[in-house]
């Protein structure tokens, strides 16, 4: 996430043109790296991440952490006894404070680091004695090697300014040491530190960079499928606006009719019934009026969508053809239809066919070659629906749809307060089943609607 700076306060003179940005440049980079002394004296925990796949090697950097602390203990014992003729107990103690440092620095590099520098240079001043001609000094054979996995494990945790300020002051000591302090006749590590330092400190960098920019992309990724599917839900839902337009213009214009027409079939009518049908009749025009500028609004942005005045809205009659379109494209398609088969609301009817529109879309996206169950049961108050699909029996090619078809679905069952599940099967296929109420939910507030009656 990028935070953007705080507004500065422009305290450059005035009709400067540069005074202000490089006075704020300069304010900020001096406030960037006067931080530095406070990281450098942080021994708060950072613990080494594990690696995100494969999963079953997630703590493999951490084993082979330990065991190069493990194997630099033994090697900086060996060196100091050996090579440079150190007897007694401080070797064995140095030598384990120096796998300690190893160790220590997957969990607080920043201490990890401090440490490696003590032991480096309580073994610099212990041999300091014993350095024979062409010897290295201060810095052991083993022991640049040591501090350079210290060195890594910094660099990967902490930002690069740190980075280079634990490179720089590691390298200067080194420096400092070999121009004051250097026994005659040993032989300089400076050039070989500043290498193999210089080295491990770009590589900490760079894997560092490109654990942070995965992190983002991941981020990044995640917004924007959320993004996708906020935009496809608002699409689905401005698309059953546009249906359901036609639905309810239909309704009001009949209204509208009905209440024009009313009065002839009544002989003489009274005023007060004249007035009332007249107040309903304009009621519904104007209702119907702030509806198709509403939802004009919606067909400018979609000319070409079949949801139009000029295409009246499928139904379950139409279910069919549309079986025998799906029949035609490749699918085995079976229809069960269980219950008294009756007609239902328009809104009804719609979700009803559009549900089992997508759930055959996907099957011939998803599923071809399978073999497709459609089931239809009229309850009481209830309608059932259930897509099935087999297994697919020829290569399924790749989609580059985005995916949200069961979104539109649920949408479509929730605007009528039913319910819609999906899940693969135990044989390899896919099912889609749904439960409309014939009845619409009653509205908030508790009142119910007027009950409707027969024509």
């Amino acid at each position: 996430m990028i935070r953007q700076p705080a507004p500065p306060t422009d305290r450059s003179r005035p009709g400067s043109a540069l005074g202000g940005s490089d006075g704020i440049a300069h304010k900020g980079g001096w406030a960037h790296w006067s931080t530095v002394p406070t990281e450098l004296s942080s021994t708060r925990r950072d613990p080494l991440p594990p690696l995100s796949r494969p999963r079953w090697l997630a703590r493999l950097p951490h084993v082979v952490v330990v065991y190069l602390a493990v194997f630099f203990g033994f090697l900086t014992t060996e060196q100091l006894q050996d090579h440079y003729h150190v007897k007694g107990g401080p070797p064995l103690v140095l030598a384990i404070a120096t796998g300690v440092s190893i160790a220590l620095a997957m969990f607080r590099p920043i201490a990890a680091w401090w440490l490696g520098l003590l032991s480096a240079g309580l073994i610099a001043w212990l041999i300091h004695g014993h350095v024979g001609p062409g010897q290295s000094w201060p810095w052991m054979p083993g022991g640049i090697f040591a501090f350079a996995p210290v060195m890594l494990l910094v660099a990967l945790r902490v930002p690069p300014r740190v980075t280079v300020w634990v490179t720089g002051v590691s390298l200067s000591l080194t420096g400092l040491a070999e121009l004051v302090l250097r026994p005659e006749r040993s032989g300089t590590t400076f050039p070989s530190t500043a290498l193999l330092f210089g080295f491990v400190a770009l590589l900490g960098y760079a894997l560092r960079a490109l654990r942070l920019a995965r992190g983002e992309l991941v981020e990044q990724e995640t917004l924007t499928e959320e993004e996708r599917a906020r935009a496809t839900l608002l699409e689905e839902r401005s698309r059953i606006a546009r249906e359901l337009h036609d639905v309810v213009a239909h309704h009001m214009s009949v209204i509208s009719i009905q209440a024009q027409v009313a009065p002839h079939l009544v002989e003489n009518p009274s005023e007060e019934l004249k007035e009332n049908l007249a107040g309903i009749r304009e009621n519904a025009l104007e209702a119907l009026t702030e509806l198709r500028r509403v939802l004009g609004v919606l067909r400018s942005e979609h000319p070409d969508d079949p949801a139009n005045p000029h295409h009246p809205q499928p139904t379950l009659a139409e279910l069919d053809g549309l079986v025998d379109n799906v029949r035609g494209a490749g699918l085995d398609v079976t229809v069960e239809v269980a219950g008294v088969r009756r007609a239902l609301t328009p809104g009804v009817e719609l979700t009803a066919y559009r549900i089992v529109q997508e759930a055959l879309s996907n099957c011939l996206r998803h599923a071809p070659g399978s073999r497709v169950e459609v089931g239809i049961a009229y309850g009481p108050r209830e309608l059932h629906l259930c897509v099935a699909n087999s297994a697919p029996t020829r290569p399924v090619p790749p989609s580059h749809g985005a995916g949200h078809g069961l979104l539109g679905m649920r949408e479509r069952a929730g605007m009528l307060g039913g319910e819609l599940a999906a899940g693969p099967c135990p044989d390899g296929g896919y099912e889609v089943s749904a439960v409309l109420p014939m009845d619409a939910p009653a509205p908030p507030g508790g009142s119910s609607p007027e009950p409707k009656r027969k024509s």
